[in-house]
């Protein structure tokens, strides 16, 4: 198993640019990450859309939506595409946007493209990993590693 290797806290967060899907975001939309200087970020990145875990953590995160929106934009991150995304969305009701990084670009810029292990099999995925980002755009927290049924309360305590 590889051991992530994370943007430092207190630089400046990996820029990008890139898909994103989600609640009164028209199709098309390209998010770019310098566009929400000014603002608080939570970027979530979790290994797959409608899995338990992953499904555990979004939903934990819409169920308490009103206690995160007023700190801070939220975004999902996952290689997931943008119709697996909006199909996610939409089953679950989540009031945030996803973005699309079908080539894992984004997760290895933070860190969290990972070999991984199941069953005795290794291969690459995404670490569960949360990074928040100050309105300077810079790294504020890592939540490294994180368990679904931890992390509304992580990410609460970060804010």
């Amino acid at each position: 198993m590889s051991t992530p290797s994370y943007p430092t806290i207190g630089k400046a967060a990996p820029t990008f640019k890139a898909p994103v899907v989600g609640p009164d975001i028209a199709p098309d939309t390209i998010l770019d990450l310098k566009s929400l200087k000014g603002h608080t970020v939570v970027l979530y990145f979790y290994p797959k859309d409608n899995t338990p875990g992953c499904t555990k953590q979004a939903c934990a995160l819409r169920d308490d939506w009103t206690s995160i929106a007023s700190k801070a934009k939220v975004f999902g991150i996952s290689i997931d595409s943008a119709a697996s995304h909006q199909k996610f969305i939409k089953k679950f009701d989540l009031p945030y946007p996803l973005i699309v990084d079908e080539d894992h670009a984004i997760a290895e810029a933070y860190g969290v493209w990972v070999e991984k292990s199941m069953y005795g099999k290794t291969y690459l995925g995404t670490e569960r990993t949360t990074f928040i980002i100050a309105p300077d755009g810079k790294l504020q927290a890592i939540l490294p590693k994180v368990k679904p049924e931890q992390h509304l309360q992580q990410v609460l305590d970060s804010l």
